[in-house]
């Protein structure tokens, strides 16, 4: 008897222990695939690849790749991807089945059966539930490819941030050393009795208030450098990486339906929502599947029995609560609504943000003309006359200060001008129309 028992006991671990494979399906298929693509790029021989050199004023896409394959969120939002399409394999699988051993005791043993019982979930109900784990698997994909590009922009206003202080300081620099020339002559003056003390005392004030805000610029220049860090992956034991070639300004060549029908296209938030609205439908498959029973097949054998004697066993879930198979397709059509009103207003916030993005690049590249043809060359020639005209005792010092105020307010508002424009711009190519830099681990097919 024992023996019997052995044996049956060990024929069916060695069926079962070696384990099964099941079924992929199309959307397994094409996600596994989808992954050994990004695979070769992102993560070969599944390891970091060799990021490249930084070098000082080298090539801004190196530096862009850099931070894409080193920053913490793309890794994350990468892994959080690869769980997902794992999750297809699972729900597309069948139960494990169960063991199972009776024996009947009387005044002796009277029966040993050893048996196993398989179940089996209703008709589409395992195709219904991959769908729904395959379109998970898509949007964690598109979160996947806006952290890319969030990444990407991160590190492009970080820079031109970086650089927008570096520019303040050269310009206040500057100009604390033309007051400095202004101090002295308005001293020389003084002197020969030309001047007063009081304009003596009001540039050594204007320098002196430069002097401080010149303090303060280069103080905060360590919070940027540690914002740039960050934005290239790099924690505080890091050391300072040094800063790419500055960068040459883009024209926007596309027109603002252009824009916002490439972004309706390509932008990753919104075809990540895309894919969660395609969820909810095949969520409510799902539910209405729950309206199927579920069925369990199995066999026992009498091995105590001569000749041993077979008892298969079958069983069948009942699915009699209505309401709740009513409150299940309901939450699921819910679930739906839902998530269309998401993907709807997403198109309605990218329809703005288009616009506002736009409106500043060229509102940006307006004034830097102005700037640049007009304002600045006159207020140069203004501080000039008037500093003539004070020498010459023509000009009263308010003007002289008037005039070098007025230089120094143009020459910021250009810096600040070049900056916002070429900032609008990455947001609308990276954040808005989902373009990929060069060499990200991205799919070119979801590229529209």
């Amino acid at each position: 008897m024992n023996n019997k028992v052995f044996q049956s006991t060990t024929f069916v671990l060695c069926l079962f222990g070696t384990g099964c494979v099941g079924l992929r399906t199309p959307g397994e298929i094409d996600a596994r695939e989808k992954a050994q693509m990004i695979l070769r790029k992102y993560r070969p021989d599944n390891a970091a690849p060799g990021l490249p050199e930084l070098k000082s004023g080298g090539s801004p896409d190196t530096y862009i790749r850099y931070a894409i394959y080193k920053h913490p969120r793309v890794e994350a939002a990468y892994y959080e991807w690869l769980a997902s399409m794992e999750n297809i394999t699972r729900e597309r699988s069948l139960p494990d089945p169960v063991l199972t051993f009776e024996m009947d005791i009387g005044e002796m043993i009277m029966a040993v059966m050893p048996g196993l019982m398989m179940n089996f979930p209703g008709p589409g109900k395992l195709r219904a539930a991959a769908e729904v784990a395959t379109e998970e698997g898509n949007m964690k994909y598109f979160q996947f490819e806006a952290a890319v590009l969030q990444v990407a922009y991160g590190f492009k206003k970080a820079w031109y941030e970086l650089q927008l202080v570096d520019e303040r300081v050269r310009v206040t620099a500057e100009m604390v050393t033309l007051l400095e020339d202004l101090e002295k002559l308005a001293q020389s003056l003084a002197e020969v009795g030309k001047g007063s003390l009081q304009d003596l005392l009001r540039t050594q004030m204007e320098k002196e208030r430069l002097q401080t805000e010149l303090a303060s610029l280069r103080d905060s220049r360590q919070w940027f450098m540690t914002q740039y860090k960050s934005s290239l992956g790099l924690g505080a034991d890091d050391a300072a990486p040094p800063l790419p070639l500055g960068f040459d300004s883009s024209p926007l060549s596309l027109s603002g339906d252009q824009i916002l029908a490439k972004a309706l296209g390509g932008n990753p938030r919104l075809r990540a929502m895309e894919a969660d609205v395609r969820r909810a439908e095949a969520a409510i498959v799902q539910a209405q599947r729950t309206r199927i029973p579920d069925f369990s097949l199995g066999a026992m054998a009498d091995v105590k029995a001569s000749p041993v004697m077979l008892r298969p066993t079958a069983a069948m879930t009942l699915p009699i609560w209505r309401d709740k198979i009513a409150a299940v397709v309901e939450g699921a059509r819910d679930q739906e609504s839902a998530s269309k009103a998401r993907l709807s207003d997403e198109r309605l916030a990218l329809t703005v943000e288009v616009a506002t993005k736009s409106y500043t690049y060229r509102e940006s590249t307006r004034l830097l003309a102005l700037l640049e043809s007009s304002l600045l060359p006159k207020a140069r020639q203004s501080l000039e006359v008037a500093r003539s005209g004070y020498s010459a005792g023509t000009t009263n010092f308010i003007n002289l200060i008037d005039a070098e105020r007025t230089l120094l307010e143009f020459r910021l508002a250009e810096v600040e001008a070049r900056i916002k424009r070429e900032l609008a711009l990455a947001d609308l190519s990276l954040q808005v129309m989902g373009v990929p830099p060069t060499g990200a681990p991205v799919l070119e097919s979801s590229v529209r």
